[in-house]
């Protein structure tokens, strides 16, 4: 039963003082039977109120303004997390009544959106790899491992071999990547089968098995299993998400699920990012961070999904009400 403690900043500083910024934050640890939040503290620069909702995924979202001029916006987040195993599925109803299940799902409007894939140069290949395997002869949860393992054994873990521009025809043909776009594609192989299935974004936290994407943000998938619900399958990793996967938002896709969002007022020439995540198993007395005044060059560490998580945090910050 560990316990682990998180922390995560974010910084965006601007060339131009700015005005009137309006900030949308996901970074509310999910409370399950599994993970509890033991506290969780968020601090913003000028100590804006934040008020927070649940949208319509069931995640936390919070909401502010920094109405006076600002140079930069700092957001840190600290989070206590008590976890748990989960329990795995039974597995023991019949394969056909499992599948009937999953076909009365496409008429409910709870799992509509999380059934629609996307289609891309691989759908094809997808759809003959799944007429052969002739998937509806195995259960939905056996079905799910083997294709998480497909993405594991198939996809090599790469760092910069995908950019930020890359899309799913991209990490298809290179057939390499990292956490974020081994998600992308087992989220379409899920829905292809008829199988709902979300994005989630989180932490994965250190353990002995040394896993891929461990201490910093991670993506994975969950599908819903018949008679059993959401279940999480990491494909960086080729495990069920378990005891050291902190969820912080789910969703369609990353848009529904992105840390921070925001517009502002003003014109901030040669703006920077810096985020940094760390995550420990014993928590440090009076430990702080400190944010660097100018990021000038790109941390050589970072993958695809980290920068991909800047550029698009980035972007919605620029824009200009």
């Amino acid at each position: 039963m560990p316990k682990f403690y998180i922390k995560h900043l974010t910084k965006y500083s601007y060339g131009n003082p700015v005005i009137d910024g309006a900030n949308q934050i996901r970074l509310y640890p999910i409370n399950t039977e599994f993970h509890k939040i033991l506290s969780h503290h968020i601090t913003v620069s000028n100590n804006p109120k934040i008020e927070t909702y649940t949208d319509v995924f069931n995640n936390t979202v919070g909401t502010f303004m920094v109405t006076e001029p600002h140079r930069f916006l700092a957001i840190e987040s600290e989070i206590e997390v008590h976890t748990t195993d989960i329990k795995y599925p039974n597995d023991d109803v019949a394969i056909d009544k499992q599948w009937q299940h999953l076909n009365n799902l496409k008429i409910n409007p709870q799992y509509i959106d999380s059934l629609k894939y996307i289609t891309f140069d691989g759908t094809e290949e997808i759809s003959e790899f799944l007429n052969l395997k002739a998937f509806k002869k195995q259960t939905p949860y056996v079905l799910l491992l083997d294709l998480c393992a497909y993405i594991y054994n198939n996809f090599k873990y790469l760092q910069g071999i995908t950019n930020v521009d890359s899309k799913l025809d991209d990490v298809w043909r290179l057939k390499a990547g990292v956490c974020q776009d081994f998600t992308n594609i087992l989220l379409q192989m899920i829905r292809m089968a008829g199988i709902p299935a979300r994005y989630v974004s989180g932490y994965i936290c250190p353990n002995d098995e040394g896993s891929r994407g461990e201490g910093a943000t991670h993506a994975w998938i969950e599908a819903y299993i018949p008679f059993y619900g959401w279940l999480g399958f990491d494909p960086t990793n080729n495990i069920i998400a378990n005891a050291y996967h902190v969820k912080l938002a789910v969703g369609r896709s990353y848009k529904d699920c992105a840390p921070v969002k925001g517009v502002f007022k003003g014109e901030a020439d040669n703006d920077n990012l810096f985020v940094k995540v760390k995550v420990s198993s014993i928590k440090k007395q009076n430990e702080s961070f400190v944010f660097p005044n100018v990021i000038t060059e790109t941390n050589k560490d970072d993958n695809s999904f980290r920068k991909n998580l800047k550029l698009i945090q980035q972007q919605q910050q620029q824009q200009q009400q």
